[in-house]
């Protein structure tokens, strides 16, 4: 049951936006998770800063999910978000924060997992 929120200063395009998402879709499988029940957010044209500076071009990508992962798989997942974001959208990653959100009770179609 993970989630992907992304923030990123540049706008996207639909064709962009599906393309972050399938990126995504296949990324999730470094904290052993598959795109089945992958749910994605995607705010582009966002506002941030770091250092006090607004960047140009930056990301912020939350993901949560259900249970844990090891230390391995996080650098793994955050190595692979930054990579991916500096090839297919220009973003460098010292401009990248990515964080971690493990959640222990999650709720889906009327239940908790």
């Amino acid at each position: 049951m993970p989630y992907i929120d992304a923030k990123l200063t540049i706008s996207l395009s639909s064709e962009q936006k599906e393309e972050l998402k399938s990126e995504f879709g296949k990324l999730i499988s470094c904290l052993n998770k598959t795109e089945t029940y992958l749910m994605v957010g995607i705010d582009d044209g966002a506002d941030l800063w770091f250092g006090g500076m607004k960047l140009e071009a930056g990301a912020y990508i939350a993901v949560s999910l259900l249970g844990n992962a090891g230390p391995d798989q996080y650098d793994r997942m955050t190595r692979e978000i930054c990579k991916m974001l500096q090839e297919k959208f220009g973003i460098a990653s010292d401009g990248v924060y990515v964080t971690y959100h493990p959640v222990r009770d999650w709720g889906w179609d009327g239940h908790n997992f």
